[in-house]
């Protein structure tokens, strides 16, 4: 009988730790899913060349009410240009001639 009861006590010490203590590595979980997450994405989408310091990117982005980004990507730093429709006036010099071929691509010839 004494050892049942020394056994039984010896539990009950057991269970003084704190309840909140596997949350933390809950989170920890959670940072290392979300980053590897994002990783995949980008090899999905080929687009490792963001997470280079020394590449250069450019990315045109448009919204579903018509508004067009160009994303610039050089080095460290990144540019948000707007495209607008607005027509524009000033001096300025020809620099050439575009050209739309049969499949809709367009081909630039500088004078």
């Amino acid at each position: 009988m004494r050892y049942l009861n020394r056994h039984r006590y010896s539990r009950i010490g057991e269970h003084n730790e704190d309840p909140l203590a596997g949350v933390a590595n809950l989170f920890d979980a959670s940072i290392v899913f979300i980053v590897a997450m994002m990783l995949a994405l980008f090899s999905a989408w080929n687009m490792m060349d963001l997470l280079d310091p020394n590449s250069e990117v450019t990315i045109a982005k448009k919204s579903a009410d018509g508004h067009v980004e160009v994303l610039t990507k050089k080095g460290a730093e990144i540019k948000v240009s707007k495209v607008s429709d607005k027509p524009l006036s000033g001096s300025g010099k020809r620099l050439g001639t575009a050209y739309q071929l049969p499949d809709g691509k367009v081909v630039y010839v500088p004078e």
